[in-house]
């Protein structure tokens, strides 16, 4: 797998890559701006981009605006964002476009190795992967919305879903069966109004609307 690494801080920069290099994954570019992503995107052509929300010269959101273009630039380019702090909005914006191969991490997670290199392998296979932290303060807001017609056992699951996880990977965190994970899905689907379509692209909205109403 080939890798470029958006992001300002020398020090968190250089630990990704060693951490992507433990792995056999290769850093083909590591820069400090949105400018240097898409430079490094149009140049290598990478597996996966993780990228810092906020980077120079404003340190707001110039790295989500760069990932975005690259993925206009190279369509279907996975891509991992970190930030310091939860802002769903972010994760919203980067999961509109409806495709999957997007994730969003707090910083935080990768001093957890194992976590971090999971949602990299997760999000550069096609799949999507939201923040827990991010999950759990849109579960408590509680306000009327779509998500309210779904059953508590069905939220859980679509909160899992948001993680990234794999319908044998919830069955397996709820202790229940593919079969009820399936038919829990499919439910979620029905009362969300998403329509027939392919089951990744299916997922990917429904975790939108999560993250849009929750």
């Amino acid at each position: 797998m080939h890798v470029v690494i958006a992001e300002d801080s020398v020090l968190l920069r250089a630990g990704i890559q060693r951490l992507l290099a433990d792995e056999k994954i290769e850093t083909v570019a590591a820069v400090e701006d949105g400018e240097g992503l898409l430079v490094a995107v149009s140049e290598h052509r990478p597996d996966l981009a993780i990228v810092d929300v906020r980077m120079p010269p404003t340190f707001t959101d110039e790295g989500l605006r760069a990932a975005l273009r690259a993925r206009e630039q190279l369509p279907g380019l996975p891509v991992l964002v970190l930030s310091q702090y939860v802002e769903e909005r972010y994760a919203v914006e980067l999961l509109s476009g409806g495709a999957g191969g997007v994730g969003y991490l707090l910083k935080e997670r990768v001093a957890d190795v194992a976590e971090f290199v999971d949602a990299v392998h997760r999000v550069a296979g096609g799949g999507t992967c939201i923040d827990q932290e991010v999950i759990a303060q849109l579960m408590a807001r509680g306000r009327r919305n779509p998500i309210d017609v779904l059953t508590p056992r069905e939220r859980e699951v679509l909160g899992l879903m948001a993680q990234g996880l794999t319908n044998v990977a919830i069955a397996k965190s709820l202790t229940v069966s593919d079969g009820a994970v399936e038919k829990h899905v499919g439910n979620i689907f029905s009362k969300l109004g998403l329509e027939p379509s392919s089951e990744e692209h299916r997922r990917v909205r429904a975790v939108l609307t999560f993250l849009e109403r929750a």
